[in-house]
Protein backbone atom coordinates (compact mmCIF):
# COMPACT_ATOMS: atom_id res chain seq x y z
CA UNK A 1 0.00 0.00 0.00
CA UNK A 2 1.61 3.32 -0.88
CA UNK A 3 1.24 5.83 2.21
CA UNK A 4 1.40 9.37 1.38
CA UNK A 5 -0.81 9.79 4.30
CA UNK A 6 -2.05 6.57 5.24
CA UNK A 7 -5.33 6.86 7.44
CA UNK A 8 -8.16 4.71 9.04
CA UNK A 9 -11.52 5.03 7.29
CA UNK A 10 -14.65 4.14 8.21
CA UNK A 11 -17.15 3.38 5.43
CA UNK A 12 -20.09 2.23 7.55
CA UNK A 13 -21.36 -0.22 9.92
CA UNK A 14 -18.63 -2.56 10.84
CA UNK A 15 -16.37 -1.37 7.51
CA UNK A 16 -13.18 -0.37 9.07
CA UNK A 17 -10.19 -0.01 6.14
CA UNK A 18 -6.54 1.38 6.39
CA UNK A 19 -5.93 3.31 3.12
CA UNK A 20 -3.76 6.04 1.47
CA UNK A 21 -5.26 9.50 0.89
CA UNK A 22 -4.18 12.51 -0.65
CA UNK A 23 -1.84 14.82 1.51
CA UNK A 24 -4.47 17.83 2.33
CA UNK A 25 -2.91 21.58 2.08
CA UNK A 26 -3.83 24.21 4.37
CA UNK A 27 -6.01 26.81 3.36
CA UNK A 28 -6.30 30.68 4.56
CA UNK A 29 -6.11 30.33 8.71
CA UNK A 30 -5.20 26.74 8.81
CA UNK A 31 -2.14 24.70 9.29
CA UNK A 32 -0.77 21.13 8.47
CA UNK A 33 -0.27 18.88 11.10
CA UNK A 34 2.06 15.95 11.03
CA UNK A 35 -0.32 13.69 13.59
CA UNK A 36 1.98 12.10 16.21
CA UNK A 37 -0.57 10.15 18.61
CA UNK A 38 -4.58 9.95 18.64
CA UNK A 39 -6.80 8.56 21.60
CA UNK A 40 -10.06 6.02 20.82
CA UNK A 41 -12.61 7.05 22.49
CA UNK A 42 -15.99 5.42 23.43
CA UNK A 43 -17.49 7.15 20.51
CA UNK A 44 -15.49 6.34 17.69
CA UNK A 45 -16.08 2.31 18.67
CA UNK A 46 -20.14 3.22 18.63
CA UNK A 47 -19.58 4.68 14.70
CA UNK A 48 -17.36 1.76 13.78
CA UNK A 49 -20.03 -0.92 15.23
CA UNK A 50 -23.17 0.65 14.56
CA UNK A 51 -22.75 3.50 11.65
CA UNK A 52 -24.20 5.71 13.66
CA UNK A 53 -24.83 7.76 16.84
CA UNK A 54 -28.37 8.78 17.28
CA UNK A 55 -29.22 11.01 14.62
CA UNK A 56 -25.24 11.46 13.08
CA UNK A 57 -25.13 8.44 10.33
CA UNK A 58 -22.14 7.63 8.53
CA UNK A 59 -23.24 8.36 4.90
CA UNK A 60 -19.93 8.57 3.27
CA UNK A 61 -16.70 7.22 4.07
CA UNK A 62 -15.27 9.19 7.29
CA UNK A 63 -11.70 9.39 8.62
CA UNK A 64 -11.61 8.21 12.04
CA UNK A 65 -10.21 9.96 15.46
CA UNK A 66 -10.51 13.00 17.71
CA UNK A 67 -8.15 13.13 19.99
CA UNK A 68 -4.59 13.92 18.34
CA UNK A 69 -1.82 15.71 19.29
CA UNK A 70 0.95 16.40 16.56
CA UNK A 71 3.61 18.54 14.62
CA UNK A 72 2.86 21.54 12.10
CA UNK A 73 4.19 20.91 9.43
CA UNK A 74 3.05 23.34 6.68
CA UNK A 75 1.63 27.02 7.95
CA UNK A 76 -1.11 28.71 6.06
CA UNK A 77 -1.44 32.63 4.46
CA UNK A 78 -2.49 34.86 7.34
CA UNK A 79 -1.11 32.20 10.40
CA UNK A 80 1.38 33.96 12.62
CA UNK A 81 0.30 32.34 15.91
CA UNK A 82 2.43 28.78 14.46
CA UNK A 83 5.41 27.78 12.86
CA UNK A 84 6.73 24.82 11.19
CA UNK A 85 7.86 22.64 14.24
CA UNK A 86 5.53 23.50 16.97
CA UNK A 87 4.46 20.74 18.50
CA UNK A 88 0.50 21.14 19.53
CA UNK A 89 -2.81 19.49 20.41
CA UNK A 90 -5.65 19.87 18.47
CA UNK A 91 -9.06 21.14 20.05
CA UNK A 92 -11.23 19.46 17.13
CA UNK A 93 -13.89 20.97 17.01
CA UNK A 94 -14.27 24.29 15.00
CA UNK A 95 -17.42 26.38 15.19
CA UNK A 96 -18.58 29.40 12.61
CA UNK A 97 -17.66 31.94 15.08
CA UNK A 98 -20.56 34.04 14.23
CA UNK A 99 -23.49 32.68 15.54
CA UNK A 100 -24.77 34.13 18.74
CA UNK A 101 -23.83 30.88 20.17
CA UNK A 102 -20.13 30.93 19.36
CA UNK A 103 -20.20 35.01 20.23
CA UNK A 104 -21.03 34.52 23.83
CA UNK A 105 -18.93 31.59 24.49
CA UNK A 106 -20.63 28.73 24.03
CA UNK A 107 -19.51 27.79 20.73
CA UNK A 108 -19.69 24.03 21.58
CA UNK A 109 -23.59 24.27 20.74
CA UNK A 110 -23.11 25.90 17.26
CA UNK A 111 -25.27 24.54 14.70
CA UNK A 112 -22.10 24.34 12.22
CA UNK A 113 -19.50 23.19 14.64
CA UNK A 114 -17.45 21.11 12.20
CA UNK A 115 -16.18 18.29 14.46
CA UNK A 116 -13.56 15.44 13.73
CA UNK A 117 -14.83 12.27 13.00
CA UNK A 118 -18.59 13.44 13.46
CA UNK A 119 -20.58 12.81 10.36
CA UNK A 120 -19.71 14.17 7.57
CA UNK A 121 -16.04 15.33 8.87
CA UNK A 122 -13.06 13.99 8.52
CA UNK A 123 -11.37 13.09 11.75
CA UNK A 124 -7.47 13.02 12.53
CA UNK A 125 -5.96 9.47 12.36
CA UNK A 126 -4.10 9.89 9.21
CA UNK A 127 -0.22 11.04 8.78
CA UNK A 128 -1.46 14.24 7.83
CA UNK A 129 -4.62 16.49 9.22
CA UNK A 130 -5.45 20.31 8.21
CA UNK A 131 -6.82 21.96 11.17
CA UNK A 132 -7.99 25.99 11.83
CA UNK A 133 -4.76 27.25 13.68
CA UNK A 134 -6.83 29.35 16.45
CA UNK A 135 -7.92 25.67 17.65
CA UNK A 136 -4.22 24.07 17.94
CA UNK A 137 -2.87 24.43 21.00
CA UNK A 138 1.14 24.93 22.16
CA UNK A 139 2.49 21.99 24.01
CA UNK A 140 5.23 23.10 26.68
CA UNK A 141 8.19 21.08 26.85
CA UNK A 142 7.56 19.36 29.87
CA UNK A 143 4.08 17.89 28.06
CA UNK A 144 4.68 15.24 25.60
CA UNK A 145 2.81 14.18 22.54
CA UNK A 146 0.91 11.26 24.57
CA UNK A 147 -0.45 13.66 27.00
CA UNK A 148 -1.29 16.45 24.11
CA UNK A 149 -3.59 13.48 22.72
CA UNK A 150 -5.38 13.27 26.04
CA UNK A 151 -5.98 17.09 26.53
CA UNK A 152 -9.39 16.24 24.45
CA UNK A 153 -11.11 13.93 26.97
CA UNK A 154 -9.69 16.38 30.14
CA UNK A 155 -11.27 19.06 28.40
CA UNK A 156 -14.56 16.91 28.43
CA UNK A 157 -13.78 16.89 32.06
CA UNK A 158 -13.18 20.27 32.53
CA UNK A 159 -16.17 20.88 31.16
CA UNK A 160 -18.13 18.35 32.96
CA UNK A 161 -16.33 19.73 36.63
CA UNK A 162 -17.45 23.27 35.31
CA UNK A 163 -21.30 22.32 34.65
CA UNK A 164 -22.23 20.84 38.31
CA UNK A 165 -19.28 23.42 40.05
CA UNK A 166 -17.23 21.04 41.40
CA UNK A 167 -15.99 22.93 44.85
CA UNK A 168 -13.57 23.00 47.28
CA UNK A 169 -14.86 20.07 49.54
CA UNK A 170 -17.16 18.62 47.78
CA UNK A 171 -18.78 15.30 47.72
CA UNK A 172 -18.64 13.48 44.20
CA UNK A 173 -19.44 10.92 42.91
CA UNK A 174 -18.84 9.99 39.20
CA UNK A 175 -21.14 6.81 37.50
CA UNK A 176 -18.86 4.94 35.03
CA UNK A 177 -15.37 4.02 35.65
CA UNK A 178 -13.98 4.00 31.91
CA UNK A 179 -11.80 6.55 30.68
CA UNK A 180 -14.07 9.22 30.81
CA UNK A 181 -15.08 8.17 34.30
CA UNK A 182 -11.55 8.11 35.67
CA UNK A 183 -10.43 11.43 33.66
CA UNK A 184 -13.11 13.01 35.35
CA UNK A 185 -12.72 11.68 38.73
CA UNK A 186 -8.86 13.43 38.24
CA UNK A 187 -10.05 16.35 37.40
CA UNK A 188 -12.66 16.54 40.10
CA UNK A 189 -9.78 15.66 42.69
CA UNK A 190 -7.82 18.53 40.88
CA UNK A 191 -10.38 20.90 41.49
CA UNK A 192 -10.39 20.28 45.13
CA UNK A 193 -13.34 17.40 46.10
CA UNK A 194 -13.15 16.05 49.36
CA UNK A 195 -14.26 12.30 48.59
CA UNK A 196 -14.81 10.58 45.21
CA UNK A 197 -16.54 8.11 45.09
CA UNK A 198 -16.99 6.05 41.60
CA UNK A 199 -19.35 3.30 40.30
CA UNK A 200 -19.19 0.22 37.49
CA UNK A 201 -20.51 -2.68 36.52
CA UNK A 202 -16.69 -4.12 35.73
CA UNK A 203 -15.26 -5.26 39.19
CA UNK A 204 -11.49 -4.72 37.07
CA UNK A 205 -12.16 -0.99 36.43
CA UNK A 206 -13.06 -0.47 39.44
CA UNK A 207 -10.02 -1.66 40.91
CA UNK A 208 -7.91 0.75 38.76
CA UNK A 209 -10.37 3.41 40.02
CA UNK A 210 -9.28 2.48 43.74
CA UNK A 211 -5.57 2.47 42.27
CA UNK A 212 -5.67 6.02 40.65
CA UNK A 213 -7.41 7.77 43.64
CA UNK A 214 -11.11 7.16 44.18
CA UNK A 215 -11.29 7.21 47.59
CA UNK A 216 -14.52 4.53 47.63
CA UNK A 217 -16.01 2.42 44.55
CA UNK A 218 -19.22 0.52 44.44
CA UNK A 219 -20.18 -2.24 41.98
CA UNK A 220 -23.47 -1.17 40.23
CA UNK A 221 -26.79 -2.85 40.89
CA UNK A 222 -29.91 -2.07 41.79
CA UNK A 223 -30.10 1.89 41.86
CA UNK A 224 -31.62 2.36 44.67
CA UNK A 225 -29.22 -0.41 46.56
CA UNK A 226 -26.60 1.19 44.87
CA UNK A 227 -27.48 4.43 45.76
CA UNK A 228 -27.90 3.61 49.57
CA UNK A 229 -24.20 2.11 49.35
CA UNK A 230 -22.95 5.05 48.14
CA UNK A 231 -24.54 6.99 50.82
CA UNK A 232 -23.17 4.89 53.66
CA UNK A 233 -19.68 5.02 52.18
CA UNK A 234 -19.80 8.62 51.71
CA UNK A 235 -21.79 9.60 55.40
CA UNK A 236 -24.04 11.09 53.06
CA UNK A 237 -25.50 12.02 49.17
CA UNK A 238 -23.36 13.44 47.07
CA UNK A 239 -22.87 16.75 46.50
CA UNK A 240 -22.50 16.53 43.00
CA UNK A 241 -22.97 13.62 40.34
CA UNK A 242 -20.86 13.55 37.24
CA UNK A 243 -22.55 10.35 35.01
CA UNK A 244 -20.26 8.87 32.60
CA UNK A 245 -21.74 5.35 31.68
CA UNK A 246 -25.22 7.00 29.95
CA UNK A 247 -26.69 3.57 31.31
CA UNK A 248 -30.15 4.09 32.41
CA UNK A 249 -30.03 2.38 35.58
CA UNK A 250 -26.72 4.57 36.48
CA UNK A 251 -29.01 7.84 36.05
CA UNK A 252 -31.66 6.46 37.99
CA UNK A 253 -28.74 6.08 40.81
CA UNK A 254 -27.32 9.77 40.14
CA UNK A 255 -30.68 11.09 41.10
CA UNK A 256 -31.26 8.90 44.52
CA UNK A 257 -27.51 9.36 45.46
CA UNK A 258 -27.51 12.97 45.19
CA UNK A 259 -28.22 15.73 47.97
CA UNK A 260 -31.30 17.35 47.99
CA UNK A 261 -30.46 20.62 46.09
CA UNK A 262 -27.34 19.06 44.11
CA UNK A 263 -26.30 18.92 40.69
CA UNK A 264 -26.22 15.83 38.47
CA UNK A 265 -24.25 16.22 34.83
CA UNK A 266 -25.17 13.92 32.09
CA UNK A 267 -22.08 13.11 30.27
CA UNK A 268 -22.60 9.75 28.72
CA UNK A 269 -24.53 9.47 26.00
CA UNK A 270 -27.14 6.71 26.43
CA UNK A 271 -31.31 5.74 25.32
CA UNK A 272 -33.16 8.43 23.43
CA UNK A 273 -35.41 8.17 26.01
CA UNK A 274 -35.20 7.47 29.31
CA UNK A 275 -37.37 6.27 32.11
CA UNK A 276 -36.40 8.11 35.04
CA UNK A 277 -37.89 8.96 39.02
CA UNK A 278 -37.85 12.54 38.33
CA UNK A 279 -40.12 13.33 40.96
CA UNK A 280 -37.49 12.36 43.48
CA UNK A 281 -35.22 14.91 41.54
CA UNK A 282 -37.62 17.77 41.14
CA UNK A 283 -38.95 17.73 44.90
CA UNK A 284 -35.15 17.87 46.25
CA UNK A 285 -34.08 20.41 43.50
CA UNK A 286 -31.37 18.35 42.05
CA UNK A 287 -30.48 20.36 38.94
CA UNK A 288 -29.99 17.36 35.89
CA UNK A 289 -27.19 19.47 33.34
CA UNK A 290 -27.02 18.40 29.60
CA UNK A 291 -23.48 18.52 28.26
CA UNK A 292 -21.97 18.13 24.80
CA UNK A 293 -17.95 18.13 24.21
CA UNK A 294 -16.68 21.09 25.83
CA UNK A 295 -16.07 25.12 25.39
CA UNK A 296 -12.64 27.26 26.08
CA UNK A 297 -11.48 24.37 28.11
CA UNK A 298 -8.92 23.44 26.34
CA UNK A 299 -6.27 26.28 27.98
CA UNK A 300 -7.23 24.60 31.39
CA UNK A 301 -6.93 21.22 30.62
CA UNK A 302 -3.15 21.74 29.50
CA UNK A 303 -2.45 24.22 32.20
CA UNK A 304 -3.42 21.30 34.77
CA UNK A 305 -1.29 18.45 32.96
CA UNK A 306 1.90 20.46 32.84
CA UNK A 307 1.01 21.60 36.57
CA UNK A 308 1.17 18.62 37.23
CA UNK A 309 -2.36 19.17 38.84
CA UNK A 310 -3.63 16.09 36.44
CA UNK A 311 -1.32 13.11 35.54
CA UNK A 312 -2.99 11.79 32.24
CA UNK A 313 -0.55 9.12 31.55
CA UNK A 314 -1.25 6.70 34.78
CA UNK A 315 -4.71 5.81 32.08
CA UNK A 316 -2.77 5.02 29.19
CA UNK A 317 -2.50 0.94 28.98
CA UNK A 318 -2.24 0.13 25.73
CA UNK A 319 -0.23 1.15 22.38
CA UNK A 320 -0.57 0.72 18.34
CA UNK A 321 0.82 2.07 15.54
CA UNK A 322 -1.07 3.40 12.66
CA UNK A 323 -0.48 0.53 11.11
CA UNK A 324 -1.93 -1.78 13.81
CA UNK A 325 -4.97 0.74 13.68
CA UNK A 326 -7.70 -2.06 13.15
CA UNK A 327 -5.75 -4.37 16.41
CA UNK A 328 -6.37 -1.25 18.30
CA UNK A 329 -9.90 -0.44 17.58
CA UNK A 330 -10.73 -4.37 18.28
CA UNK A 331 -8.91 -3.65 22.16
CA UNK A 332 -10.91 -1.04 22.56
CA UNK A 333 -14.02 -2.73 21.39
CA UNK A 334 -13.46 -5.61 24.16
CA UNK A 335 -13.00 -2.90 26.38
CA UNK A 336 -9.54 -3.94 26.99
CA UNK A 337 -7.53 -1.46 29.68
CA UNK A 338 -8.54 1.72 30.12
CA UNK A 339 -6.89 4.52 27.68
CA UNK A 340 -5.67 3.33 24.06
CA UNK A 341 -3.26 6.05 22.32
CA UNK A 342 -2.39 5.00 18.23
CA UNK A 343 1.13 6.33 17.04
CA UNK A 344 0.77 7.84 13.84
CA UNK A 345 4.62 8.48 12.96
CA UNK A 346 6.05 6.43 10.58
CA UNK A 347 8.76 3.65 11.84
Amino acid sequence: MADENLSLVLYGKQDLRLEDRPKPEPGYGEVQICIHDVGICGSDVSYWQNGCIGDMVVRTPMVMGHEPSGVVSKVGEGVETLKVGDRVAIEPGVPCRTCGLCKTGRYNLCGMMKYCATPPDHGTLSRYFVHAADFCFKLPDNVSMEEGAMLQPLAVAVHACNRVNVYLGATVLVCGAGPVGLICMLTARARGAAKIIITDINEDRLKYAKRVGADHIVLAGDPQQTARTIQDSLGGAADVTIECSGAPSSVTTAIYATATGGRIVLVGLGPAELQLPLISAQCREVDILGMIRFANTYPAALAMVAGGQVDVKQLITHRYRLEEALDAYEAARLREGVKIIINCQRK
